[in-house]
């Protein structure tokens, strides 16, 4: 489903950062933008920054479920600054999934805006993952049946003859033996 993302650039509260940028609002099913400013108000302006698809996965359900659970169902969308000051970011990704949304915030570089999901994409998402979700049988891996204490496999090093010293560096044995 195409995605339109607005941005609202407010200044900054800072002498380091001159502007403030939040993603407020997505329009589902909008067509393409290139930052086109949709309201003024004072120092305050709205772009309709860009559109991005919100793809949906088969193997995503469990997190698409467990974001709709919250209690502000939300969409995430993933921006990366630029140098341009016209465009000072590129949306690089909208996703209903938290679990993605958390990888791209890892990262360090990338800014991940949280944007309350509009009723007719909460009715989507939850209708894609009801069809779509399995629940995953629990199973209880075991320990393999292999009794690991009888031979100590990888102990010190096989250059070494004595066994006084198994921890012992091979160079260090080597010029012991010389002297």
């Amino acid at each position: 489903m195409p995605m339109g993302v607005v941005l609202r650039r407010t200044p900054g509260v800072t002498r380091w950062a001159k502007w403030s940028w939040r993603a407020v609002g997505v329009l589902p099913g909008a067509a393409e933008a290139n930052w086109a400013a949709l309201r003024k108000d004072g120092e305050v302006t709205e772009f309709y920054a860009a559109t991005l698809m919100l793809e949906l996965h088969g193997a995503e359900t469990d997190a698409y479920l467990h974001g709709l659970s919250a209690q502000v169902p939300c969409l995430y969308v993933v921006m990366r600054e630029t140098d341009d000051p016209a465009r000072p970011f590129d949306l690089v990704l909208i996703t209903a999934s938290p679990y993605e949304a958390q990888d791209y915030a890892d990262n360090g570089e990338d800014v991940v805006e949280k944007i309350a999901m509009p009723p007719v994409v909460i009715g989507w998402v939850e209708a894609f993952a009801q069809q779509f979700h399995t629940e995953e049988v629990f199973k209880k891996r075991r320990r393999d049946k292999k009794d690991i204490g009888l031979v100590e496999d990888g102990i010190g090093d096989v250059r070494i003859a004595q066994m006084a010293d198994v921890y012992r560096a091979p160079s260090k044995a080597k010029k012991e033996r010389l002297q």
